[in-house]
């Protein structure tokens, strides 16, 4: 995408999905957007900001959502992140409270998730932008076959790797993992997404961030340190 460099550690695995019709597509479908006024985040230069915190060699887990977060000023391109300052919205303070009834971490106050994703968590949407006030307005357009190319390059690494699906629009990718994994070479954790109209449907309890933790640490990839202040 302009102004959105692709990393080089995942420029091998994720070119052949940029260079398909669908992807020049949805370049030139985003650039029509903007160009009509309307608001798209995360904006230019932070879409593929998961990807560039967390080089595909380092992924040591995947944390995969729906969308971004379609308010001003909330979305910076990893998956259930805001920048620092910004107030957690709702499904981040619920992903705080597993955290802390989960491993005792008591609340952030920040939400800035960059120190997971520098220590190998790689938090991905399915799609990677939405119009401003239209959550799940850019589903379909052409996101999927890039973060499938993503999470396939990720699957078909020897390291052993937690994926954490969180939503029915993350938990279609489990199939393509399990399909290139090998057995229990890779933990898969599905869940319902933690926003307020889901997350007392059976995400509250499921305890993935010791479940991530207890699964690299038995594979020698060892914990990741989920907390942020």
């Amino acid at each position: 995408m302009a102004q959105d460099d692709l990393p080089e550690s995942w420029r091998a695995a994720l070119e052949p999905a940029l260079a398909t019709p669908e992807a020049r597509k949805l370049g030139g479908w985003l650039r029509a957007q903007e160009d009509a006024g309307k608001t798209v985040y995360p904006p230019r230069g932070e879409r593929l900001a998961a990807l560039s915190l967390t080089p595909l060699e380092n992924v040591r887990a995947v944390i995969l959502g729906q969308d971004p977060y379609h308010g001003p000023g909330q979305a910076h391109g990893l998956a259930f992140s805001v920048r620092d300052g910004v107030k957690p919205p709702p499904s981040l303070a619920n992903i705080f409270k597993e955290l802390e009834s989960d491993l005792g971490i008591p609340r952030p106050q920040s939400g800035d998730l960059s120190p997971w994703a520098r220590q190998g968590v790689l938090l991905l949407n399915n799609t990677l932008t939405v119009e401003q006030a239209q959550a799940g307005s850019h589903a379909g357009r052409g996101w999927d076959a890039i973060t499938d190319a993503a999470v396939a390059a990720v699957a078909e690494r020897g390291d052993p790797c937690a994926f954490i699906l969180w939503g029915s629009h993350a938990a279609k990718k489990a199939d393509r993992i399990a399909a290139l994994g090998r057995g229990d070479h890779h933990l898969v954790i599905k869940s319902p997404h933690p926003s307020p109209l889901s997350a007392h449907r059976g995400f509250f309890g499921t305890r993935p961030f010791s479940r991530v933790n207890a699964f690299l640490e038995a594979r020698g990839r060892g914990a990741i340190d989920w907390r942020l202040e």
